[in-house]
């Protein structure tokens, strides 16, 4: 979630010289698992070292749940100065909110809504290039073509069992050997320990990288490098981070299933960005999805309608 607002920020500061401060969250005891609506004193109940208070800036991006309690009532704090912005589908009116982007999956919709193909992200040809650049050693003895292989895990729709970890891994080493190419393997914090071992023991022997969480993260990297990027279907920031980078994107099934999910990749396909992974690799071309500067312009244009020049 925060890769969502510094990605969406830093595409706002690209076009509007600005301060970016980064505050994360955190609640004493357990008010951070309580609903919103029972956390009326905000401020009062975030840990000290949080750092969040007055003064406030002059756009507040927020992003999860835990943000709420404080995004609702920034507009009264504030006498409407501050410009607060919401990522993701709040769940709640977006009256509360100036400016509220969800993915267009979540079907949301309203006149201060701002829906996206995704979320917002940190990728753009800038940052591919110096990410390329920090593990030039390591990935330019790689063979073609090279296959980035990004790995999710267990969520509230979908999982990764065993048994379909080692589907995959068959179903990503019999093309991949075939045409003689590389994979780089990246996984996430929700991939299981039993998923990832095994994984890792079917793919090492192919040539390439598989990160073990140790180090510097060259995922950002593996996607500059990447002819073709396999991802799977349980997260949104990163099939929206692969589908930025204009390279072919192939969707991997999981245990599990979601409309939303359905509903992004289809959407995803229909902008000519991602195919479900048939078990061949194939090229095609796209236009890099720019959903965060999108997003960017938008938050702008109605930043200075509000806000007099």
């Amino acid at each position: 979630m925060e890769s969502q607002v510094v990605g969406l920020a830093n595409a706002i500061a690209a076009r509007r010289k600005a301060q970016i401060v980064i505050k994360r969250v955190a609640w004493k005891g357990r008010i951070g698992r309580l609903p919103w609506w029972l956390n009326p004193l905000p401020l009062k109940t975030l840990k000290p070292d949080t750092g969040i208070g007055p003064p406030w800036p002059d756009i507040w991006l927020a992003a999860g749940r835990a943000t709420l309690p404080l995004s609702i009532r920034l507009k009264a704090w504030t006498k409407n100065a501050t410009f607060v912005v919401q990522t993701q589908d709040p769940r709640m009116p977006t009256s509360l909110f100036d400016l509220v982007i969800p993915p267009k999956h979540d079907r949301l919709q309203g006149d201060n809504v701002f829906p996206i193909t995704g979320s917002p992200n940190g990728v753009n040809a800038k940052r591919l290039k110096a990410e390329l650049a920090r593990f030039k050693k390591q990935i330019d003895a790689l063979p073609r073509p090279r296959v980035a292989v990004v790995i999710g895990g267990r969520s509230k729709a979908h999982n990764l069992s065993v048994e379909r970890a080692a589907s995959l891994a068959h179903e990503i080493e019999l093309p991949v050997v075939q045409e003689g190419g590389s994979v780089m393997v990246s996984f996430s914090r929700r991939t299981p320990d039993a998923a990832r071992a095994l994984l890792t023991a079917r793919l090492r022997h192919i040539p390439g990288i598989i990160w073990d969480g140790e180090g510097e993260n060259p995922y950002f990297a593996f996607l500059a490098a990447a002819d073709y990027i396999l991802v799977t279907e349980d997260s949104t920031n990163m099939a929206t981070d692969a589908a930025s980078t204009g390279k072919p994107v192939f969707i991997l099934k999981m245990d599990g299933d979601s409309l939303k999910f359905r509903l992004f990749h289809e959407d995803l396909e229909r902008l000519g960005a991602a195919r479900p992974f048939g078990g061949a690799f194939h090229r095609w071309k796209y236009p890099p999805l720019a959903e965060t500067d999108r997003a960017a312009v938008e938050v702008l244009r109605r930043y200075d309608e509000r806000t007099p020049a």
